[in-house]
């Protein structure tokens, strides 16, 4: 019974704009939203990461996701926001071309990520949210922002 529950539960993701395409993170893991503004560049860093904030006395890293999921140079402008999210016990600015809105979804509105094989790194991908005719690629922000590659968890290897 109760996992007939569970599957019956709807999930709250927040929309954001990447070109032409929406994708959606978990809304419980946002801490706050906020225009882009300019950030502290550190040397050596990957191109994806694109520096650091302060955000009320805690150092936060910002990190570009076009750049990060390799899709045209990102222009700045009015609409390009930082969604603060948590990992772990830490904060992670992701910035985005734009937030559009907060969407619900249910189970039988959710579906796996497709195979593409080596072509595609699909790891980050929950799922497929579809509502209505409009389709959101949602977006396992743990899996994307824990990975090594991004050198934002303490078990990742940093030299100094």
């Amino acid at each position: 019974m109760n996992e007939h529950v569970a599957h019956e539960e709807r999930s709250e993701y927040l929309v954001f704009k990447l070109g032409r395409e929406e994708y959606g993170i978990d809304i419980l893991r946002v801490q706050e939203i906020r225009g882009y503004d300019q950030v502290t560049a550190i040397a050596s860093a990957p191109a994806f990461i694109k520096g650091v904030i302060n955000l009320r006395g805690v150092i936060v890293p910002i990190v570009d996701l076009r750049l990060k999921f390799g899709l045209d140079a990102p222009s700045y402008d009015q609409f390009t926001v930082v969604i603060i999210v948590t990992l772990g016990t830490r904060m992670v600015g992701i910035v985005v071309d734009g937030v559009s809105d907060v969407i619900g979804l249910e189970a039988a509105q959710m579906r796996a990520a497709p195979e593409f094989g080596s072509a595609l790194d699909t790891r980050y991908i929950r799922g497929l949210g579809t509502l209505d005719e409009r389709m959101v690629i949602l977006v396992d922000i743990d899996k994307l922002l824990g990975s090594p590659d991004m050198y934002l968890m303490d078990t990742a290897s940093v030299e100094i």
